[in-house]
């Protein structure tokens, strides 16, 4: 039993992300399909059961791609997105830079909500609890099951601070979670471990 974690592929540049619903670029298919047929061609090694994704475009169109090569339905879930950064989501950084000057993710208090969205808190506590779903899942309903999820690299840093017992802050340096890269968590000796680190062996 093991859980895998996707960051989506690359998207255009120069918007804001979070809850944008913009989807992949070309590199960011081609990425997605290298990865599905990495997956493909090592099934004895991955043996993926299930795709469950964010429903934020961006990660939508990676895990189709994935689907369509391992010939597997797509789950969504929208607890896998990305922080809700509201009215900025997927508008150009110019026009957010003009409106809202200095508003980044790492300028925000904990407390602090994106004019429309979310608190770094309300996003910890939501990944934070969704990964605790998943976990308890894995091990009482789908235990001889393999999942992969493909989500966000602000998602991906949460878990891995969790996993690793260190307290999280949204200046916090992120753990590196590269487009595409995949990472693997197993439960050993009863504590889900990382076994597994970015890996971009596909690319």
């Amino acid at each position: 039993m093991a859980i895998y974690f996707v960051r989506h592929g690359v998207d255009d540049e120069g918007y804001r992300g979070g809850w944008s619903q913009r989807g992949l670029n070309t590199e960011g298919y081609r990425q997605s399909e290298k990865l599905g047929r990495y997956l493909k061609d090592n099934q004895n090694s991955f043996q993926i059961h299930r795709i469950v994704s964010s429903d934020l475009q961006r990660a939508l169109d990676t895990a189709n791609e994935i689907a369509n090569i391992l010939d597997l339905p797509i789950e969504t879930n929208n607890h896998w997105r990305e922080t809700n950064n509201g009215v900025i989501a997927g508008m150009p950084n110019e026009i957010v830079n003009e409106r809202f000057p200095g508003l980044y993710f790492s300028s925000l208090c904990m407390d602090e909500k994106y004019p429309g969205g979310e608190s770094p808190q309300e996003f910890y506590s939501r990944i934070e609890k969704t990964f605790k779903q998943l976990c308890e899942e894995q091990l009482f309903k789908n235990h001889l099951e393999n999942v992969i999820i493909v989500t966000h690299g602000g998602v991906i840093s949460v878990i891995y601070h969790i996993l690793k017992g260190l307290e999280w802050t949204n200046k916090n340096k992120s753990f590196p979670a590269s487009n595409t890269g995949l990472h693997k968590i197993e439960n050993i000796s009863e504590h889900w471990t990382i076994t597994l680190e970015n890996s971009l062996k596909h690319a």
